[in-house]
Protein backbone atom coordinates (compact mmCIF):
# COMPACT_ATOMS: atom_id res chain seq x y z
CA UNK A 1 0.00 0.00 0.00
CA UNK A 2 1.41 3.38 -0.55
CA UNK A 3 1.93 5.54 2.43
CA UNK A 4 -0.31 9.46 0.62
CA UNK A 5 2.24 12.32 0.69
CA UNK A 6 0.68 15.12 3.20
CA UNK A 7 0.29 18.27 0.79
CA UNK A 8 2.40 21.16 1.88
CA UNK A 9 0.10 23.73 0.63
CA UNK A 10 -3.33 25.10 1.46
CA UNK A 11 -5.46 27.60 0.20
CA UNK A 12 -8.76 29.10 0.67
CA UNK A 13 -11.04 31.56 -0.26
CA UNK A 14 -12.64 33.55 1.84
CA UNK A 15 -14.82 36.88 3.25
CA UNK A 16 -12.80 38.04 6.11
CA UNK A 17 -14.71 39.47 8.95
CA UNK A 18 -13.92 39.09 12.86
CA UNK A 19 -16.15 36.41 13.37
CA UNK A 20 -14.42 34.01 11.37
CA UNK A 21 -10.67 34.85 12.75
CA UNK A 22 -10.48 32.26 16.00
CA UNK A 23 -11.87 29.62 12.57
CA UNK A 24 -9.24 30.79 10.79
CA UNK A 25 -6.61 30.57 13.66
CA UNK A 26 -7.89 26.89 14.13
CA UNK A 27 -7.24 25.91 10.44
CA UNK A 28 -3.91 27.18 10.84
CA UNK A 29 -3.22 25.62 13.78
CA UNK A 30 -4.40 22.32 12.10
CA UNK A 31 -2.59 22.42 9.05
CA UNK A 32 1.21 23.57 10.77
CA UNK A 33 0.22 20.59 13.64
CA UNK A 34 -0.08 18.33 10.11
CA UNK A 35 3.09 19.53 9.05
CA UNK A 36 4.83 19.23 12.36
CA UNK A 37 5.52 23.07 12.32
CA UNK A 38 3.47 23.56 16.06
CA UNK A 39 6.90 25.93 16.64
CA UNK A 40 5.54 28.22 14.42
CA UNK A 41 1.29 27.57 15.20
CA UNK A 42 1.23 31.44 17.68
CA UNK A 43 3.38 33.65 15.09
CA UNK A 44 1.95 32.52 11.76
CA UNK A 45 -2.17 32.76 13.86
CA UNK A 46 -0.92 35.83 14.85
CA UNK A 47 0.34 37.58 11.92
CA UNK A 48 -2.27 36.18 9.76
CA UNK A 49 -4.56 37.15 11.96
CA UNK A 50 -3.06 40.54 11.69
CA UNK A 51 -3.40 40.60 7.75
CA UNK A 52 -6.78 39.48 7.40
CA UNK A 53 -8.21 42.28 9.96
CA UNK A 54 -6.35 44.69 7.59
CA UNK A 55 -8.52 43.04 4.68
CA UNK A 56 -11.60 43.38 6.14
CA UNK A 57 -10.85 46.93 7.59
CA UNK A 58 -9.38 48.21 4.54
CA UNK A 59 -11.14 46.46 1.23
CA UNK A 60 -14.37 47.17 -0.06
CA UNK A 61 -15.64 43.91 -0.85
CA UNK A 62 -13.47 41.81 2.36
CA UNK A 63 -12.88 39.00 -0.03
CA UNK A 64 -9.70 37.79 -0.18
CA UNK A 65 -7.39 34.45 -0.82
CA UNK A 66 -4.91 32.65 2.13
CA UNK A 67 -2.44 30.40 0.96
CA UNK A 68 -0.35 28.75 3.54
CA UNK A 69 3.04 27.14 2.37
CA UNK A 70 5.30 24.27 4.04
CA UNK A 71 9.08 25.16 2.97
CA UNK A 72 12.58 23.58 4.25
CA UNK A 73 12.67 26.33 6.81
CA UNK A 74 9.62 27.48 8.07
CA UNK A 75 5.68 28.36 6.79
CA UNK A 76 5.09 31.09 4.11
CA UNK A 77 2.13 32.54 3.91
CA UNK A 78 0.28 34.95 1.55
CA UNK A 79 -2.94 37.06 1.70
CA UNK A 80 -3.98 38.26 -1.88
CA UNK A 81 -6.54 40.64 -2.12
CA UNK A 82 -8.24 43.47 -4.18
CA UNK A 83 -7.42 46.52 -2.79
CA UNK A 84 -4.39 48.11 -4.48
CA UNK A 85 -3.00 50.14 -1.51
CA UNK A 86 0.12 49.19 -0.02
CA UNK A 87 0.21 48.93 3.90
CA UNK A 88 2.72 50.53 5.75
CA UNK A 89 4.64 49.57 8.92
CA UNK A 90 4.14 52.24 11.58
CA UNK A 91 4.97 53.57 15.09
CA UNK A 92 1.64 52.63 16.79
CA UNK A 93 -0.48 54.86 19.14
CA UNK A 94 -0.39 52.10 22.14
CA UNK A 95 -3.26 53.87 23.46
CA UNK A 96 -5.68 53.28 20.57
CA UNK A 97 -7.93 50.59 19.51
CA UNK A 98 -6.53 49.45 16.53
CA UNK A 99 -3.40 50.42 14.06
CA UNK A 100 -0.62 47.84 15.50
CA UNK A 101 -1.52 45.35 12.74
CA UNK A 102 1.54 45.73 10.25
CA UNK A 103 3.75 46.79 13.29
CA UNK A 104 3.15 43.09 14.84
CA UNK A 105 3.63 41.58 11.13
CA UNK A 106 6.70 43.31 11.02
CA UNK A 107 8.10 42.23 14.94
CA UNK A 108 6.88 39.04 14.28
CA UNK A 109 7.81 37.34 11.09
CA UNK A 110 11.07 36.48 9.41
CA UNK A 111 10.13 38.59 6.39
CA UNK A 112 7.27 40.10 4.81
CA UNK A 113 6.55 41.81 1.70
CA UNK A 114 3.90 43.01 -0.60
CA UNK A 115 3.65 42.44 -4.00
CA UNK A 116 1.32 44.43 -6.46
CA UNK A 117 -0.92 43.04 -8.67
CA UNK A 118 -3.02 43.20 -11.82
CA UNK A 119 -6.08 43.00 -9.25
CA UNK A 120 -4.92 44.09 -5.94
CA UNK A 121 -2.33 42.74 -3.99
CA UNK A 122 -0.16 39.81 -2.13
CA UNK A 123 0.63 40.78 1.39
CA UNK A 124 3.33 37.88 2.57
CA UNK A 125 4.84 36.82 5.16
CA UNK A 126 7.38 33.66 6.16
CA UNK A 127 8.12 32.66 9.77
CA UNK A 128 10.78 30.33 10.38
CA UNK A 129 11.62 27.44 12.79
CA UNK A 130 14.87 27.62 15.03
CA UNK A 131 17.43 25.28 13.57
CA UNK A 132 17.78 21.28 15.06
CA UNK A 133 21.29 21.81 18.07
CA UNK A 134 24.15 20.48 15.83
CA UNK A 135 25.13 17.58 18.03
CA UNK A 136 28.10 20.15 19.95
CA UNK A 137 25.11 22.25 21.02
CA UNK A 138 23.37 19.27 22.94
CA UNK A 139 26.28 18.10 24.71
CA UNK A 140 27.31 22.24 25.31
Amino acid sequence: MAVEEVPQRYEQHLHTAPEILARIRRIIGAHLRLWGRDDLIDAVALCATEVLANVHKHTDSGECHLRLQNTPDGVRTTVSDTAPTLPTVREPDWCAESGRGMFILSSTAHRWGVLPTPTGKDVWFECRSAPAPTPSQKNA
